[in-house]
């Protein structure tokens, strides 16, 4: 393993949404102030819209593979290109970041044909010749960890560390005064008078009830005065405007309105983020913006990472669950509870909590309920 020192141009593979890049970010850290070395990531396309933020990346190729879920159609003239493009970088290595679900063997075979010599990875199964260095996958049958801390073991595997291992995201400076010219709202009175409510989800076995978005969003403008930013994607701009009209005055829509970022300036700037389990959290998590996650049963592991946050479960509709046997494993393990779904009462009062409690020392984590890991 004292080989990988000697590699300075070392491929991360990270193929999936925007969130988990966020939270390999401590790794590729340690990685590059290890080796000293230049890191490029394969990740998603969609993955791919948060890398130009996150320093220590220094270059990205995209690109959807069929063994990840993507809306794109892929077939194997894809894969043969990709691995072309691959050769052409020479990489002395290749680490292949994974959930405890995923299987990384069909990414250690892309790594493989494309020539690179070192390849690292947790897997289930004997590699054999596939990974040089293997970590033998003991989640979720031993235990569970954080998704962070995961990788972090991963590449502490093969002695890459790091003292920092907060997430990382940069923003320019006059980013959040453009979100402020498309949304005065947010720069009328300061960031004490705004929160974000962020109720758009990928899947729809994460969605919280509109009706309890809108009740909620009520108690807050009833009892607080806050005002509540609306936020989304541009396919959520119906979503947001339905809790917008719900909630009432001092309510803003503000789905599709903003780029990634100005997005990640208007997190940093909030004094609160409310939203469901979905990559904003882990933005507001690298922003060290304290935020209140509506919390689907489904990957416990990707909880808030060092900040200030307060975690409400709630479950999942039985025909919507995961037919991935190692999730349902863990379902049947550790979410074999029955969860209420959480009420607008409730996380009403960790909002205040969080507002008007003294200032939480930085990189506090607070979480609750059965997801604390």
């Amino acid at each position: 393993m004292s080989e990988w020192h000697q590699c300075k141009n070392i491929l991360c593979i990270r193929a999936d949404n925007m969130g988990d890049v966020i939270m390999a970010t401590p790794a590729l850290r340690a990685l590059k102030e290890t080796f000293e070395c230049r890191i490029t990531i394969l990740t998603s396309k969609m993955g791919n819209a948060i890398t130009p933020f996150i320093p220590e990346i220094d270059e990205v190729i995209a690109c959807d593979l069929p063994w990840i879920k993507s809306t794109e159609s892929i077939n194997a003239a894809t894969l043969f290109n990709l691995t072309d493009k691959i050769k052409e970088h020479r990489f002395d290595g290749a680490v292949i970041f994974t959930v405890y679900s995923q299987n990384p063997l069909p990414s250690a075979i892309l790594a493989f044909m494309a020539g690179i010599p070192k390849r690292l990875a947790y897997c289930r199964e004997n590699p054999y010749h596939l990974l040089t260095d293997w970590i033998p996958e003991k989640e979720p049958l031993n235990y569970i960890q954080h998704q962070v801390q995961r990788d972090l073991d991963l590449v502490a595997a093969i002695g890459a560390k790091t003292n920092n291992d907060l997430l990382s995201l940069t923003a320019g400076e006059t980013a959040f005064q453009s979100a402020c010219t498309k949304l005065p709202a947010l720069n009328e009175q300061g960031n004490d008078e705004w929160i974000i409510f962020h109720p758009g989800v990928s899947e729809e076995k994460r969605r919280y009830p509109t009706h309890m978005w809108i009740e909620l969003g009520q108690i807050i403008r009833k009892r607080l005065k806050k005002k509540i930013i609306i936020t989304g994607s541009s396919s959520e701009k119906k979503l947001a405007e339905t809790i917008q009209n719900g909630i009432g005055g001092e309510a803003y829509a503000a789905a599709g309105l903003f780029s990634i970022e100005e997005f990640i300036s208007v997190i940093k700037a909030a004094q609160l983020v409310v939203s469901v389990n979905t990559s904003t959290v882990h933005i507001a998590a690298a922003t060290q913006t304290p935020v209140i996650v509506l919390y689907a049963l489904t990957n416990p592991q990707h909880t808030p990472w060092k900040v200030s946050s307060k975690v409400f479960p709630f479950p999942v509709n039985e025909k919507l669950k995961s037919r991935n046997e190692i999730i349902n494993y863990v379902n049947e393990h550790f979410f074999n509870k029955v969860v209420p779904m959480p009420l607008p009462e409730n996380i009403f009062y960790a909002v205040a909590e969080i507002l008007y409690t003294e200032v939480k020392p930085k990189h506090h984590h607070e979480t609750t309920g059965i997801l604390s890991l």
